[in-house]
This record gives structure tokens, C-alpha cells and sequence, in this order.
């Protein structure tokens, strides 16, 4: 039963790192337009990973013209992410940054940590 389990399971995407809430990132996507594929670039601050599996993901906010906040979810083993890469990692005290979204500009930002 395991076996068929495993069989069916999406493999890991190696382009992955490890990440954390409060890092700052940027998501390379594929995009298929047409028959054409490009990648797309999504940067901002992960507010939340979500470790369950198959099913992972990781939940990106970034502000967008107007001050608009954007938040995208991405699956962990998605073959559609291209690369992600951390750009900087940030102090945070708790797993799930949901006070980001009631705030802008200075308010909004996070200290970064030195290691």
C-alpha cells in the first residue's frame, strides 16, 4: 500500500531551499502563454510555510503599484517553480506573519538577521 502511496506522490523539487517565515524571496515561475513558456519572477516576504507533505506550501507577500498587497501560495513540489532564491532572512517571533497585512510602509518592515 505504502508503495503505491509512494508511487503516486509528486517528487521533491531540488530547487527549493529550506525556508522560513519572514524570509525575503524570489519565486521564479514557469508561465505558459500560449505555446510559449517564459518565467516569471515573484519577490516578496514568506508569511507562512505550510509542512504537510505532498500537499506543502508556502505563502509569498509582496506590495504591488498602489500599495495593493499581493499574496500568492506556491506548492512546495510544484514542477512549475523554476528556482527559488533567498535573498535575505529576517527576525521574526512566530510562524505566521498575518499582522503584515494590516500594515505599510515603515510599519511593514522586518529587521534582518546577521548569522
Amino acid at each position: 500500500m505504502s508503495d503505491l502511496l509512494k508511487a503516486v506522490e509528486a517528487p521533491v523539487n531540488p530547487n527549493i531551499p529550506e525556508l522560513r517565515a519572514g524570509d525575503t524571496v524570489s519565486v521564479h515561475v514557469k508561465i505558459k502563454e500560449g505555446n510559449r513558456e517564459r518565467i516569471q519572477e515573484f519577490k516578496g516576504t514568506v508569511l507562512y510555510v505550510k509542512n504537510n507533505g505532498t500537499n506543502s506550501s508556502f505563502t509569498v507577500r509582496r506590495m504591488a503599484s498602489n500599495g495593493v498587497g499581493v499574496e500568492r501560495s506556491f506548492l512546495l513540489r510544484s514542477p512549475r517553480i523554476d528556482k527559488v532564491v533567498v535573498e535575505r532572512h529576517n527576525i521574526v517571533r512566530r510562524a505566521r506573519l498575518f499582522f503584515l497585512r494590516g500594515r505599510t510602509g515603515k510599519s511593514a518592515r522586518l529587521k534582518q538577521k546577521f548569522s
